[in-house]
């Protein structure tokens, strides 16, 4: 697949502390890079959503969760991995694959089969950029419930664990150090160990990736899961959350009102400005010890 940095030569300008002169220097920069991929289901194009190369199947698959409710992996029948060229390699396989079976052969693809007894998500109208995950679909009218409890009755979430989960997240962001560019995700399973990360240049697309794998490696629903987010919490990603039964949302800035409003809606714990041992809740303060 496509590689996720690229190195660009810049211009550094620095100016000395005691703002006596400034210092320039040309050097080369490490810059994440921010392309398309579709989803198809068959012929068919699904989505097209801009997304840092990497972790493609996860991204398809977590996506499939919050526009077709799935929640266990035998749901998708086939999965895979194309990279745009004129002459495309199949993921997984030792065989090259004719351009002619791809959609559009210049762009990264994801081909899917589901289970006869899935529901197909409706395809999305226009291209889906890295900031917003939902702009091209009727959100409220397409966001599918937890299908499970999202806690288990004696389940609480210790408040100083909140800068532990973050911080944990934050040291395994790799192309973030980099690039200081991308947004991340991170999984917290109910003994607060961080299963995995995923970064992308979109925030959704971070949540998908963790999402996709959870789902993949049969891990849903995720009742008593905390999602650890790099950034503001949207609509979208708590929708996405409860699709897959996510018990708690921490994330290092705030909430949006319809986010909160979700959340509340579904007794959800959402916590926003988890940093330096501080945190606010806005849902969910029962389940906070």
């Amino acid at each position: 697949m496509s590689q996720t940095t690229r190195p660009f030569t810049t211009l550094r300008w620095e100016s000395e502390k005691d703002g006596a002169r400034a210092v320039r220097a040309d050097r080369i920069d490490r810059v994440v890079v921010e392309a398309p991929l579709t989803i198809t289901l068959g012929e068919q194009v699904l989505a097209t959503t801009m997304r840092t190369p990497g972790h493609d199947l996860d991204l398809a698959a977590g996506w499939l969760v919050s526009e077709a409710g799935l929640q266990i992996p035998d749901q998708i029948t086939t999965m895979r991995a194309f990279a745009g060229s004129s002459r495309l390699r199949a993921v997984g396989t030792d065989h090259e694959v004719d351009s002619d079976d791809i959609v559009n052969p210049e762009i990264d693809t994801v081909r899917v089969t589901l289970a006869e007894n899935v529901i197909p998500p409706r395809p999305r109208a226009y291209i889906t950029s890295s900031s917003c995950g939902v702009c091209s679909a009727d959100v409220l009218d397409k966001f599918t419930p937890p299908s499970a409890p999202l806690h288990g009755p004696k389940w609480k979430f210790d408040p100083r664990q909140a800068s532990q989960m973050v911080e944990q997240m934050r040291s395994r962001q790799k192309m973030f150090d980099m690039t200081g560019a991308l947004h991340a995700a991170a999984l917290v399973g109910p003994g607060n160990e961080v299963l995995f990360v995923r970064e992308d240049v979109g925030r959704h697309n971070a949540v998908d990736k963790v999402i996709g794998h959870a789902l993949t490696s049969g891990l849903l629903p995720l009742t008593d899961h905390v999602l650890v987010v790099s950034g503001r919490v949207s609509y979208e990603i708590v929708a996405k959350a409860l699709t897959a039964c996510i018990g708690a949302i921490v994330a290092v800035s705030g909430p949006t009102s319809l986010a909160v409003e979700l959340a509340r809606d579904h007794d959800q714990l959402l916590i926003g400005f988890a940093r330096e041992g501080r945190m606010n809740v806005y849902s969910g303060q029962e389940w906070v010890a």
